[in-house]
């Protein structure tokens, strides 16, 4: 629970708590930026609190790459490119923090930033960190739903749908209520547009 928490576990569920709530209930997308700009600051904070620790780099770059997906367009490269670097360090301290979170987030990372010579986008490195993310965490909500949204991207609908079922029956997390029922929300609408596709 997170009262007997350590306080970089105490701190991590703050920044988590606050990522959930300004994704999913924060309507205004000016809002948002503003708000998930904050939270980036207050996430570098607790990095170099405890930079000797993989999992504050993990929150960081999450916080950081959903800025990027909030900012959208060539505005967010940098924070995609920021979120990478920061994940790469995360990795090199214990690439299986976070049931190979860094994993998922690195291979979002790989599909959704266009390739060269704008970005540093690459179907192939996106493949293979997401199945090295869900080999390590193969039950786990968040690598199925970005492997999933791979697969979709790459026009693979029936496996896409299967994987992203098997995201919807993964289990709640102890404390994540609302980033639980917002990512839910968010399978359930990748499933539907996977069944219009097939």
């Amino acid at each position: 629970t997170v009262g007997t928490a350590s306080p970089m576990d105490r701190d991590l569920y703050g920044l988590m708590e606050e990522w959930a709530h300004i994704k999913y209930e924060v309507p205004d997308k000016n809002e948002q930026e503003q708000q998930m700009g904050a939270l980036m600051s207050k996430a570098s904070t607790v990095t170099k609190t405890y930079h000797e620790r993989a999992e504050p780099y993990i929150w960081e770059a999450i916080i950081t790459s959903t800025q990027a997906g909030i900012v959208g367009g060539l505005g967010a490269l940098g924070y995609a490119k920021d979120a990478k670097k920061i994940l790469e360090q995360a990795e090199a301290i214990n690439p299986r923090a976070l049931d190979g979170a860094i994993y998922t987030s690195l291979g979002a990372l790989y599909y959704q930033v266009p390739g060269w010579p704008i970005g540093f986008g690459d179907d192939e490195k996106a493949r293979a960190y997401l199945e090295r993310a869900r080999t390590m965490s193969p039950d786990d909500i968040d690598s199925n739903y970005f492997y999933g949204e791979f697969l979709i991207d790459q026009g693979e609908y029936a496996k896409a749908i299967a994987v992203l079922e098997h995201a919807l029956a993964a289990p709640d997390r102890p404390n994540r209520p609302i980033a639980d029922a917002g990512r839910r929300a968010e399978i359930r609408q990748s499933i539907a547009m996977a069944k219009k596709k097939l």
